[in-house]
């Protein structure tokens, strides 16, 4: 351990590995940054930040169940809690592409957190030496502690960061709806006019999407809250007490506020990750919300003069170098940008999630760092479209009243008075002669002025009629 040249000499079972002086990681976590240089992408730190949690849960599981010592236990917990609070992201340098069961991560966080406890044991004059294999990782290994993290980490992106975004956006449009249920407008259909609704119902629509999508992510993420911790290398549970799943699995929960279990089935919990699979799939049922939302929102935005123009947005910067004045729906760009980002992590997750052989999923890492993207991206995106555009939305109601009087569709509100078959032939008429329907329907003889006035009113055709 003597410094020399801002290094220090570390060893593990292969040999001595030179490492930086300042960094508490030690030997593994060196040879992993020597030997995987491969892309910038870092192992997420909310995956670092949930094994420093597990950690702390099975030091004071292992101490409960007499097998860790209180000072090597409460020494663990302290450097852990360092971790969780953010203090040393620094010292957690290594790549998603590593090894497929996130084997140098585990240890990473192993090798600091013995470190940083040796550290603090010795600021207080203690002589106890804790090891990053025997003390911090003791009764697990990588195959369990690593699946362990996934879940704890997706769990916590899911319902502390992802579905408050979503709720936000959802109460944005729940005001919006009822602030316009009075606007009448034209509705579509295969792009293509269609009968009216309002406002107020057409944006209540997309409410309903985000309140269904939030139910159903709720729902599965319930699976996330069983734990692979225990199963220890291939499921059997080799080296640890009879007691320590369960034990260590309510210290999660008790240090977390969830309600985590032991995993029932731990051969299962190594080597499948299905249930992040089907959250996952929750998350993209919620990109394609998001997309179509973004979409309408952009296409009613349209113009100003030579599109639909029938909502406004907020015009939050300018939208052109070359054209002065233009105004773009940015927000709806960004977030369908982030829906197709989901919409790739959904494909990636699924395929490597596939990848079960025999006893142990080694695409791990990949499967962590897109969903916690995903989660990541869709609270992002859905609180910037939310605080950006959507409380801003306002009805451009002169667009909105000239689209609705001038649409053929308005004709069928004539089907139960004269026939679908000569309410047709009006609309035809009208289009072809380019007359309005009114003068359609009177050149026909079918109607009278006063009669069809009567018969079609837009504001009567929003809802079931007699």
């Amino acid at each position: 351990m003597a410094e020399q040249n801002g290094y220090r000499i570390e060893k593990d079972t292969m040999g001595e590995v030179r490492v930086p002086a300042d960094r508490w990681w030690g030997a593994q976590t060196q040879r992993s940054l020597e030997n995987f240089r491969i892309g910038t992408e870092r192992m997420p730190i909310e995956i670092v930040k949930a094994l420093a949690l597990v950690k702390k849960a099975a030091a004071q599981a292992n101490l409960k169940l007499g097998v860790l010592g209180a000072e090597q236990a409460e020494a663990i917990a302290r450097a852990a809690d360092e971790i969780a609070d953010g203090r040393l992201d620094d010292h957690f340098p290594l790549v998603v592409w590593q090894t497929g069961s996130g084997t140098q991560t585990n240890m990473n966080v192993n090798e600091v957190i013995a470190n940083r406890a040796n550290a603090l044991l010795a600021d207080q004059g203690s002589s106890l030496r804790i090891h990053p294999n025997d003390d911090v990782n003791r009764s697990q290994s990588s195959n369990d502690t690593f699946p362990t993290a996934m879940h704890i980490a997706a769990t916590l992106a899911v319902e502390d960061m992802l579905l408050p975004a979503l709720e936000e956006l959802r109460s944005t449009l729940d005001a919006k709806a009822r602030e316009f249920a009075d606007v009448v407008k034209i509705g579509r259909t295969h792009l293509q006019d269609a009968t009216p609704l309002t406002l107020g119902q057409e944006i209540g629509a997309w409410r309903e999407m985000l309140s269904k999508t939030g139910d159903m992510i709720r729902s599965a993420a319930e699976g996330l809250k069983e734990l692979a911790l225990g199963g220890t290398a291939v499921g059997t549970g080799l080296n640890a007490h009879p007691d320590f799943a369960a034990v260590a699995a309510a210290e999660v929960s008790a240090l977390t506020g969830k309600a985590f279990v032991t995993a029932p089935d731990k051969f299962h919990a190594l080597t499948s990750h299905d249930q992040l699979v089907f959250v996952h799939g929750a998350l993209k049922a919620l990109a394609a919300d998001l997309m179509k939302i973004a979409n309408d929102v952009r296409l009613l935005a349209s113009g100003p003069r030579s599109g639909i123009g029938e909502i406004v947005i907020p015009a939050n910067e300018p939208g052109s170098s070359i054209m002065p004045g233009k105004v773009n729906p940015t927000q709806s760009e960004a977030l369908t940008m982030v829906v197709c980002q989901v919409m790739g992590n959904d494909a990636a997750i699924g395929f490597a999630a596939s990848q079960g052989h025999f006893q142990l999923n080694v695409f791990k890492p990949v499967i962590a760092h897109l969903f916690l993207q995903s989660a990541r991206l869709l609270a992002d995106a859905m609180r910037s479209f939310n605080d950006n555009c959507a409380v801003g939305i306002r009805p451009n109601k002169e667009a909105i009243a000239r689209n609705l009087e001038r649409s053929l569709m308005l004709v069928t509100a004539l089907n139960p008075h004269i026939g679908y078959e000569n309410a047709a032939a009006i609309a035809k008429r009208a289009h072809a002669e380019g007359l309005t329907l009114k003068e359609a329907a009177v050149a026909s003889g079918l109607l009278s002025a006063e009669r069809f006035d009567e018969i079609v009113r837009p504001e009567r055709m929003i809802g079931p009629s007699a």
